[in-house]
């Protein structure tokens, strides 16, 4: 009898079908036979626009494969560099350019590829501002061959090639461009140091950049930008090298005085910008070795100084050299100078991290010996009085300045010992003592009574609880043999040293060991302590007790 016989099951597990594909290793190889293929397509294109101009549209083929257009681009940059090979030879052979007699075929020729040229460059410094670091960084190779090669074979577009155009859209790039620190490294250490002509003209670019208002992020690049060009030419500086020749007819590129107005013309236009805080600050850091340097009219600066002097604070201590030096060398006309120099010592002063550098610059103003006497006196006492409340630090600075100007003027030292010489007034003034004739409160240094009065805060810091700074401050009660003190010494005497001074190798061995307490107390400020001491109130703590009632 016949029977239905069912199929065997199958033992076997089921494949899973693979990606519809070739393997990882043969799809590299496809990749990359792919890539050989595309760059094989670029040089065929490139090779027949430099063998006939019937092929001119292979151009057009070009710019579209650049990969340039769209919110992120990623440049072709194999097209980028191919595209600079073929009009780098169109300008050498004088392709891009049209004469008068030329046809109106070759003028719609030349016109058409001026056109793609200009295109090409738009897509350069779309590259520059958005592109990936390396892209940026061949992009901008190739705008800087590109300019050269334009400088050099169109006659007469020498200048206008740096002033307008390409160059110009360089410039902006680099401040505006994003991600663009290693751009700018790379143009910095490419370009604009080592040729002069590319720094003059970015000179020139920048000045008309900073004309117009801008953000502070972007401010901020274009200091970075002048701030690396920071060596001067001198008087007698020979040019020698260049991007591109300078024409005959453009010899300002040959001159001193030329480089340093632009400089000048440079960083006037970004200091009339809307500059922040930090950043004026930043400014007046650089000023005196990076930006006074390339001003042949110094006074030019006497706004932006005296702005920054009457701020106040930290900004005021850092336009104090330059505005110190228009008045030296250019006769800057500041009456109230000092007065505000007085006014900027107050007790921040000695707590800034800028304190040595006004020292150092304090020297220097109050140096003349023609000064009065009154007003180097104020500034001796003032010193004497913020020095009761300041760190240890800022008072071994102090004492050796304050001994130095005493020095410096000898009309002043009255003010460490005055002979008393009535009778009844002498008593009195041992029973009674007197007043401080000098004034605190008085903003005129010479109106103060700073001349009458004593340094009687020195004495008082003999008994400083550091040794170091107890020791220093007897010099003014000893005879004055030393010509004068170095301060360099002293400015640089910080926490950090005094604590190495005291646990470091060179530490004097102590000559009465500390008393320390060793019965630490379980309570402070309960009764119970008291009691777990017998009832003797003579327990550690106790004293606070005595003295605050917490019931």
């Amino acid at each position: 009898m016949a029977r239905l016989v069912s199929e065997p099951v199958s033992s076997k597990k089921r494949k899973i079908p693979k990606d519809s594909g070739a393997p990882s290793s043969k799809r590299r190889v496809v990749a990359e036979a792919d890539s050989d293929n595309a760059m094989a397509k670029v040089l065929e294109l490139e090779e027949q626009i430099s063998e006939s101009r019937k092929y001119y549209n292979n151009i057009a083929t070009l710019l579209s494969m650049l990969n340039t257009d769209g919110p992120v681009v990623k440049p072709n940059l194999a097209v980028a560099v191919s595209l600079c090979r073929v009009f780098s030879r169109l300008l050498a052979g004088g392709n891009l350019s049209e004469t008068e007699r030329a046809a109106e075929n070759e003028k719609i020729v030349a016109a058409w590829l001026r056109e793609r040229c200009r295109e090409y460059q738009r897509a350069l410094v779309t590259i520059l501002r958005e592109a990936d670091p390396s892209s940026q960084v061949t992009a901008l190779t190739l705008c800087m061959r590109l300019l050269s090669e334009r400088a050099t074979h169109i006659h007469g577009d020498d200048i206008q090639v740096w002033t307008s155009g390409l160059f110009k859209n360089v410039v902006e790039g680099l401040i505006e461009a994003k991600d663009g620190e290693v751009l700018r490294s790379e143009f910095s250490e490419k370009f604009l140091k080592p040729y002069e002509d590319v720094r003059y003209y970015t000179f020139t670019q920048v000045a008309d950049y900073a004309a117009t208002q801008r953000t502070p992020e972007i401010l901020d690049t274009v200091f970075s930008i002048l701030s690396a060009c920071d060596t001067v030419p001198e008087p007698d500086h020979e040019f020698e090298e260049f991007y591109t020749k300078p024409s005959q007819n453009h010899k300002k590129v040959l001159s001193v005085n030329a480089h340093k107005k632009r400089a000048q013309d440079a960083w006037l236009a970004v200091l009339r910008n809307n500059l922040s805080q930090s950043q004026r600050k930043t400014l007046l850091r650089i000023m005196a070795h990076t930006i006074e340097p390339w001003f042949t009219r110094p006074e030019l600066l006497m706004d932006f100084l005296t702005d920054s002097y009457n701020v106040g604070g930290a900004t005021s201590l850092l336009a104090l050299s330059g505005l110190f030096y228009l008045i030296q060398e250019k006769n800057l006309d500041y009456p109230q100078f000092y007065q505000k120099l007085y006014s900027l010592l107050d007790a921040d002063l000695l707590h800034s991290k800028h304190r040595s550098r006004f020292f150092r610059q304090m020297t220097n103003f109050l140096s003349s010996t023609h000064l009065p006497a009154s007003l180097v006196a104020s500034f001796i006492k003032r010193l004497s009085r913020l020095a009761l409340n300041a760190p240890p630090t800022a008072i071994v600075v102090i004492v050796p300045f304050i001994y130095n100007f005493l020095k410096n003027h000898p009309t002043c030292s009255f003010m460490l010992h005055r002979v008393v010489r009535d009778g009844e007034f002498k008593s009195q003034l041992e029973s009674e003592g007197m007043d401080d004739p000098f004034d605190p409160e008085e903003t005129d240094p010479t109106r103060t009574n700073a001349l009458e009065s004593s340094l009687w805060e020195l004495e008082a810091l003999q008994s400083h609880y550091h040794p170091n700074v107890a020791a220093i401050c007897r010099i003014v009660s000893e005879q004055f043999t030393k010509q004068w003190y170095s301060l360099e010494d002293f400015l640089d005497y910080t926490y950090q040293g005094m604590v190495q001074a005291e646990l470091g190798v060179e530490a004097k061995p102590l000559k009465r060991i500390p008393v320390v307490e060793y019965q630490i107390p379980k309570r402070i400020f309960t009764d119970r302590q008291l009691e777990e001491d017998g009832g003797q109130d003579t327990a550690p703590g106790s004293l606070l007790r005595g003295l605050w009632d917490f019931s």
